[in-house]
């Protein structure tokens, strides 16, 4: 009776429980009905006059809150989130082709919908509400956009402009260290295309104005978030920003009507911290644990394992035995490799998937593995696939070792195509090779600004002096200094001959041929007499001489190929050969540059380069050739793209006094300088090479 009551209560408390989970199921579908009110009925799609697109979303009723459109670009797309709105429709994707609408598609995400425009290229579009329906009006981007109304925020914006712009551009740091790029934009809608191009972050807004004062280089590396710093310029009928950040990161990005917000945050480098692991660890990466059991059978031991690490662990049937361990703090997969060498088992994991089986065991499975696959590859028909490059060229591309014994490759190098015969998962690893090899080749500009420049100065001072007879000259009581035969003769260190001799002649000389002879003044000091005069004459000459020669020679070539360019003329060499018989040899009188770029994982440059300035000079005697004066630097550096650097100079300076004088005389204080002329010369020489590369992007244009 008792037993009969208990049943009885039971099964009352069963149906109890029963109608309590139906009413909160009811509930729970009548608050979802609540919360989602609304659904998408129908889309249409039409063309209207003027190259318009429009489209209708039909909905059950009408909505409070409208949509804003975030345009995107790479693909060219355009999409609005429907909160508490589901979609009633039959399918989630609708294909158009019509105009420049590829396709719709319609996803429902929690309690929203999202509507997303595919366009072949970017639109720019409109939205306004009628009842029940919601229209989503497109139009292309045509060079210039006519807005309604715009404001005029710089003294650069003018009327004529009639474009979107950017209007502010700030800087945060967000509350777990990111970097928050905020840009407040003049028009909603705009086109914004979001993509990384190597280590950088790169933003482009279609058919934007950039003020001046948003134009420059942000550093933002006191912040302490992965950004590190942001460039704003204009390109063409776009602005570019590129963002540079330091680390491992990632980003997200969104558009809110007028506001565009980028968000890098930092990767937290898992890598890192099993390498520490591995290091304290002796090469083990396992979470701890510890194990103490006796004369345990080695399943039990395994499924320990694997309730402990939420691996799946599979036993072979020939897994039998059992052990004694006690292990404490040990890492799981040191723990299961001891248990295995223990016990004569081995392992191999595929996935989250450990399968466990003896040594002999497992060896022997590997080997019949491995000879049905190659059974399966000798007995499995071939198939031909041609591949066309688009980056690389045919015979640059190696696949050695990837072909089977029965492969065969065919190269056709005017088309710059492949032909492989083989079995399709050869042709599978070929494929995926050839992708991965035939990108763009990144090229670089190397611009190298040769400076040589000189500043040569020379001074010279002189006298003659001498006793000069004029009774001959008509009764003329004064005069110069005797003739140039007379000079001569003195210069030669013979006596003057006539009536004019001069008893020093040590005028100034050097470089007067340069600039058209010294200066001269002449003086009768005494008379002596009636027909003797004491003649002194002064000469100065001070030449000062600066110039400047300026060679740029620049050259493009791809990542990790050598260029070389060179220009000047080729000297001819007589040389004699082992017959007796001469020979005509040619010796370059260049101006070079040979470089070989390289582009590092952070859009450095490392570079080997040699640049070299060869000129020819004059010809010693007419018996000789003229030397070849040459300069030449050869480096290796390490800049960054855009960087200058200067990789070499050579200064020379040449200083040299000299001083002709009358033994004795010429050293007597004051009157000494009648007696010896001096020459001062100062030369200065100084070559400077200045070397600027910059990586080209895929359109050919300076990054």
């Amino acid at each position: 009776m008792k037993r009969t009551h208990t049943m009885n209560k039971i099964l009352w408390l069963g149906f109890i429980f029963s109608s309590v989970i139906f009413a909160f199921t009811v509930a729970a579908q009548a608050f979802a009905e609540e919360s989602i009110s609304n659904k998408i009925q129908a889309i249409e799609v039409s063309t209207v006059r003027g190259g318009f697109m429009l489209v209708k979303v039909t909905f059950d009723r009408p909505f409070d809150t409208v949509p804003t459109g975030v345009s995107l670009n790479n693909p060219a797309r355009v999409y609005f989130d429907f909160v508490s709105i589901s979609s009633g429709l039959d399918k989630n994707s609708l294909k158009i082709d019509e105009g420049d609408l590829d396709s719709i598609n319609v996803v429902d995400v929690g309690s929203r919908t999202r509507l997303v425009l595919n366009l072949s290229k970017l639109m720019s579009h409109d939205t306004y509400v009628e009842g029940n329906a919601f229209y989503i009006q497109l139009q292309a981007i045509a060079g210039n956009r006519d807005y309604d109304s715009i404001a005029y925020f710089d003294e650069n914006v003018t009327p004529d402009s009639r474009r979107n712009s950017l209007l502010d551009l700030d800087f945060r740091r967000g509350l777990n260290g990111e970097g928050r790029i905020e840009v407040d934009l003049l028009q909603a809608g705009t086109g914004i295309d979001v993509r990384q191009e190597g280590e950088d972050l790169v933003v482009e807004f279609i058919d934007t104005h950039l003020p001046s004062n948003l134009e420059r280089r942000f550093d933002v590396t006191d912040f302490s978030t992965p950004v590190q710093t942001i460039q704003t310029r204009a390109q063409g009928e776009n602005v570019r920003m590129v963002v540079k950040s330091n680390g491992r990161w990632e980003h997200s990005a969104r558009q809110k009507e007028t506001q565009f917000v980028l968000e890098v945050s930092a990767i937290k480098d898992q890598d890192e911290e099993m390498a520490h692991r591995r290091l304290i660890n002796g090469g083990y990466t396992g979470e701890k644990l510890s194990l103490n059991f006796q004369n345990v059978d080695v399943r039990a031991v395994l499924q320990v394992i694997a309730d402990f690490t939420n691996l799946n662990i599979i036993a072979s049937d020939t897994v039998v035995g059992s052990l004694t361990l006690r292990l404490k703090d040990v890492p799981w997969d040191q723990a299961l490799d001891i248990i295995l060498q223990a016990t004569g088992l081995d392992k191999r994991k595929t996935g989250n998937v450990i399968f466990v089986a003896p040594r002999e065991e497992m060896a022997a499975r590997e080997l019949l593995d491995l000879e049905s696959r190659l059974q399966i590859s000798e007995l499995e028909p071939l198939r031909t696939e041609t591949y066309h490059l688009n980056h690389r060229r045919v015979n640059s591309i190696s696949f050695e070792g990837m072909l089977s014994k029965r492969g065969a490759i065919n190269i056709d190098e005017i088309s710059n195509s492949l032909t492989i015969t083989d079995i399709p998962a050869k042709l599978s690893e070929i494929r995926r090779h050839i992708k991965t090899l035939d990108v763009f080749e990144r090229q670089v500009m190397i611009e190298a600004r040769i400076v040589e420049a000189t500043d040569t100065f020379s001074r010279d001072l002189g006298a003659r002096f001498g006793v000069k007879n004029v009774s001959n000259m008509g009764g003329r009581n004064v005069g110069i200094s005797g003739n140039v035969a007379d000079s001569s003769a003195l210069a030669a260190g013979a006596t003057p001959s006539g009536a004019n001799p001069l008893n020093v002649n040590l005028p100034a000389s050097g470089a007067a041929a340069l600039a058209g002879g010294p200066a001269t003044l002449g003086l009768s000091l005494i008379k002596v007499n009636d027909g003797q005069l004491i003649n002194l004459e002064l000469s100065a000459l001070e030449t000062d001489r600066q110039g400047r020669v300026i060679a740029s020679p620049r050259v493009v070539t791809a990542h990790g190929v050598e260029a070389i360019i060179e220009q000047g003329d080729r000297v001819p060499f007589q040389q004699a050969t082992s017959s007796g018989a001469t020979s005509i040899r040619f010796v370059d009188a260049t101006l070079a540059l040979k470089v070989k770029p390289l582009i590092t994982y952070d859009n450095k440059i490392d570079m080997e380069l040699s640049v070299n300035q060869d000129k020819i000079g004059q010809s010693i005697n007419q018996f000789l050739p003229p030397p070849i004066n040459t300069k030449q630097i050869t480096t290796k550096i390490l800049i960054e793209n855009g960087g200058t650097v200067v990789i070499g100079g050579i200064f020379e300076r040449d200083e040299s006094l000299l001083t002709n004088k009358v033994p004795l005389l010429g050293d007597i204080p004051i009157l000494g300088h009648i007696f010896r002329n001096t020459a001062r010369q100062d030369d200065k020489r100084e070559l400077l090479v200045f070397v600027t590369p910059r990586i080209l992007s895929e359109s050919l244009n300076l990054k």
